[in-house]
């Protein structure tokens, strides 16, 4: 691994549509020996992942701009530009959505990396400013979506699993 300084532009990284979002990967495991990786997601009014959980990945988000709600097993808490949401290691079910008209914009670092590269998997490259629909689950969607948990260890919960 390289140990100079790596300094990347705002017009750099790896930007995939993902979950009806833009996902930039500023810094990949790759580059980190494994270490961590950082990821900017642009997630546009009604955009958020499904619910999901990966028990070996330490996920922490700092919301830039906007205004995102979280839900988790023990509720639902909305979370304002400068807010900053730690899931630890061990599994906690989660998710997020944009209920505001506005986009949210957030840095998400993942330790140990490894959830850029579902990103890579399940996303599609994108150009700045464009956002793609969220791809319609089909059963070979389905079928593709429950190989990725199985390869990355996490697991997808049903849409109304933390209502």
């Amino acid at each position: 691994m390289e140990t100079s300084v790596k300094i990347v532009d705002k017009n750099e990284g790896e930007l995939l549509g993902v979950a009806g979002g833009n996902y930039r990967i500023i810094i990949s495991g790759d580059e980190t020996d494994g270490n961590y990786a950082v990821i900017e997601m642009l997630v546009p009014p009604g955009g958020g992942p499904p619910t999901h959980a990966h028990p070996d990945t330490q996920e922490m988000f700092f919301l830039v701009e906007g205004v995102l709600e979280f839900k988790t097993e023990k509720g639902k808490t909305t979370v304002k530009e400068g807010g900053f949401i730690n899931i630890p290691f061990g599994g906690a079910v989660h998710c997020f959505k944009n209920e505001s008209d506005q986009i949210a914009r957030m840095l998400c670092t993942v330790v140990p990396s490894g959830l850029e590269k579902v990103f890579q998997e399940i996303g599609s490259p994108v150009q700045h400013g464009k956002f793609l629909p969220v791809p319609e689950l089909s059963e070979e969607r389905k079928e593709f979506l429950r190989q990725i948990d199985e390869k990355y260890g996490q697991k997808t919960y049903p849409k109304n699993y933390l209502d």
